[in-house]
């Protein structure tokens, strides 16, 4: 199934079919809608989700059975599943009802006091990190292996660095990222996000109001919920972040090499033909590379 086939009316069918006491109400697209899965209104208390393809099914399983263990224990909302579609109606896959949360996601226009922004995600994330990651799932392919050694994408980020030569300072991105894989992870376990990145992040009146898709969660090393340091925060804010944010200094090194791995599978993909989104990535890598000079 193509992501274009998921629409309205589908949703509106199988709402229809598998749970008759919410026929009829009315169904719209989200007005920022994801990658992995999309999203629609369901009424106006609730949302349904759908997997975009087939390898993001696992994390449908998994957010329906661990989202309501992990929000009793977590400052801020979470998602909150309702109830467990099924296959029908030519859709392939299982899916979700949550319940809706007001806000809207995470900008520089959303969110008037970005310090205060990241010492409110840091403060999340060291909340998640406390709880009890027994039983939890370790990374693997539900989760594109976050939490788990970087060297699963040591070949995929060689060939990106041999591509990029002449766009970036792929020497520079060469010794982050042999740096990340040197600094090898001796912590225990911790449940973590995995993608707390602005898309995954709500806000209303100004603050972080809750955290959502917890597709990539696990239990494993947290070094992959630093690389927002780079993406969207800076100066003070990533300054805050970085002092606030629960993990050790060789969970940073980690974690520019998680920033590093994305941020050149992204520009690749943009060279082919979005600029805007090109000279974005590229400033992104630069702050890591500046970061890694620094030593921070």
């Amino acid at each position: 199934m193509r992501k274009t086939d998921i629409t309205a009316d589908l949703v509106s069918r199988l709402v229809g079919t598998q749970f008759p006491l919410w026929a009829g109400l009315p169904v719209r697209p989200v007005d920022v809608g994801g990658w992995d899965n999309v999203t629609f209104r369901l009424g106006e208390e609730m949302l349904v989700r759908l997997p975009s393809a087939g390898e993001y099914v696992a994390a449908v399983h998994k957010e329906q059975r661990w989202l309501p263990a992990l929000a009793g224990h977590l400052p801020l909302p979470v998602p909150e599943p309702l109830a467990a579609g099924v296959p029908g109606c030519g859709f392939p896959w299982p899916w979700s009802v949550y319940g809706w949360i007001d806000g809207a996601p995470v900008t520089e226009q959303t969110i008037h006091d970005l310090p205060q922004f990241a010492a409110d995600l840091a403060g999340f994330l060291a909340a998640l990190y406390r709880i009890d990651p027994a039983g939890g799932p370790p990374p693997g392919p539900h989760n594109f292996f976050r939490g788990g050694p970087l060297a699963v994408y040591d070949g995929e980020t060689r060939d990106a660095l041999g591509a990029l030569r002449g766009h970036i300072d792929t020497e520079l991105a060469a010794q982050v990222w042999q740096a990340a894989l040197r600094a090898t992870w001796q912590g225990r376990p911790v449940w973590f996000h995995g993608d707390a990145q602005p898309g995954n992040l709500l806000a209303k009146s100004g603050r972080l109001c809750a955290v959502i898709d917890f597709g990539t969660s696990g239990v494993g090393d947290p070094a992959c919920d630093t690389t927002i340091a780079w993406t969207f925060l800076s100066g003070e804010s990533s300054r805050v972040f970085k002092r606030r944010l629960a993990v050790d200094r060789a969970a940073w090194t980690r974690g520019r090499g998680w920033a590093i791995w994305k941020a050149m599978k992204v520009l690749l993909s943009a060279l082919d033909g979005d600029p805007q989104d090109a000279a974005f990535t590229t400033r992104v890598i630069g702050k890591i590379l500046a970061d890694h000079l620094a030593g921070t």
